[in-house]
């Protein structure tokens, strides 16, 4: 199940309207599309309940699982995420 542009956008458009300042693909998503099962996102600019919040509300748009996690702090999976994803925000 592949990742269209139309849910990459819902899901850039979703993560803003919650004050997202950093949105990045990473996982199957960007390494081999065609066969992701899951979207693997990180973001920056939400936090608390809100990233839960944000990330039901992008699986239910997308319609696809939905792994959602923060970019702060920094560590080093943060880092590899940062190298190795595709930046949509």
């Amino acid at each position: 199940m592949a990742i269209s542009l139309e849910q990459l956008n819902t899901i850039k458009d979703l993560a803003q309207s919650y004050g997202a300042t950093r949105l990045i693909l990473f996982g199957s998503s960007v390494d081999n599309p065609a066969a992701a099962r899951d979207v693997d996102l990180a973001c920056d600019g939400v936090s608390g309940w809100k990233l839960y919040e944000l990330a039901a509300r992008i699986e239910d748009a997308i319609n696809m699982p939905l792994d959602l996690v923060p970019l702060s702090p920094s560590n080093r999976f943060v880092e590899m995420v940062e190298r190795r994803g595709k930046r949509l925000l």
